[in-house]
């Protein structure tokens, strides 16, 4: 089944992408046969595959946790205090700025643009984009989340 999955994209500009994405997509994350899958599919090295999969920050090999945060780490956000608000906001949600204790609900990713430079700063809750972000607002959107079970 991975296998005729990952065949569709076979010749396509980005069929490899293209491939593990909608992978991801059906199963929520990469299941760990996908690199020799995909490297006999696409004739490529699992060297290469892997190294698309190490590459995307959207790609994982583990299911997600329930909430996702990404706060923009780039200069513009950093300039209004992006990497303060993850500070504080971690703080308040308990959880660590590198990640999250074991078993918790909560993934921290860095991330270096959400293309809301001028807004900044950018905090993506799971798919909710948030310019302008403050501690009460992002904690808000991490608890409904949870709250959700999104």
């Amino acid at each position: 089944m991975l296998r005729e999955q990952l065949q569709q994209y076979v010749g396509e500009v980005g069929g490899l992408l293209k491939g593990l994405l909608a992978v991801q997509a059906e199963r929520g994350f990469l299941p760990s046969s996908i690199e020799a899958a995909a490297a006999d599919v696409f004739n490529v090295s699992r060297a290469e595959v892997k190294g698309v999969i190490s590459f995307y920050a959207d790609l994982r090999m583990e299911p997600a946790k329930k909430v996702t945060l990404r706060v923009c780490e780039a200069e513009a956000c950093q300039a209004v205090g992006g990497r303060a608000l993850k500070a504080r906001v971690c703080q308040s949600l308990g959880v660590d700025i590198t990640g999250s204790p074991a078993g918790a609900d909560i993934e921290i990713e860095p991330v270096y643009c959400l293309g809301l430079c001028s807004v900044g700063p950018a905090v993506q809750v799971n798919d909710n984009l948030l310019g302008r972000a403050d501690e009460k607002s992002v904690v808000q959107l991490v608890t409904e989340a949870l709250g959700k079970g999104t």
